[in-house]
């Protein structure tokens, strides 16, 4: 039976992709970023299959997409079209973890979101939120568009130093689960992620 669980982010780089492959590692689920936009650098999926991820485990991108950008401009400086209904979700066995890009209200296209593919797809969905100055305003701003789309939130996932009454009031005002918090980890590979996602949050909200 299979089991979707959506990652999304406050913004970019505030370790959205850490956790997601941590997370996936950590259940033994499978990893899924639906669209890859830059290469050069690295990509995600490569990011799951270093930090713990069995390669079987692994389902390609539906776009993989050279430029550096938010997908609906990279895809259009590619010369590739964005065909949306290729983003349904893949028929896996078992537990699922998608990825998305940067923040909720990054465009796919010209005409859809991904908070708008998040709500087609009407799976549980965590708030990725960096612990640092500003995460107030940007996590109770991605929960409030996740909410207006009805997209059902898992909770909310802090990447950081501990800032307890920021993790508190975010929580008691947009009325969501604070899942746990992972640290900034100064060696980072499979073995230290996995003990820090096992550590740092509850496991049961996974299960």
């Amino acid at each position: 039976m299979r089991r979707v669980i959506v990652v999304t982010g406050t913004d970019t780089d505030v370790g959205k992709t850490v956790f997601a492959v941590g997370l996936a590692a950590a259940i033994g689920a499978y990893y899924w970023k639906p669209v890859q936009a830059g290469l050069e650098d690295g990509t995600d999926t490569a990011s799951a299959s270093k930090l713990g991820v069995p390669a079987e485990r692994i389902v390609p991108e539906a776009y993989r997409l050279a430029t550096p950008c938010s997908p609906h401009r990279a895809a259009e400086i590619d010369g590739v079209e964005i065909d949306p209904t290729r983003l349904a979700l893949p028929d896996v066995e078992g537990t699922l973890v998608v990825e998305g890009a940067g923040g909720a209200l990054v465009p796919v296209t010209r005409e859809i979101l991904y908070a708008d593919v998040f709500a087609r797809w009407g799976q549980p969905t965590i708030v990725v939120a960096r612990t640092g100055l500003g995460t107030i305003n940007h996590s109770l701003l991605t929960i409030e568009a996740l909410r207006a789309r009805s997209v059902p939130i898992l909770g909310i996932a802090f990447v950081g130093p501990a800032e307890d009454d920021s993790e508190r009031t975010i929580c008691e005002i947009a009325r969501v689960p604070r899942l746990g918090r992972l640290p900034h980890l100064t060696s980072l590979d499979p073995d230290s992620l996995q003990a820090a996602i096992l550590s740092g949050f509850d496991m049961e909200f996974f299960r």
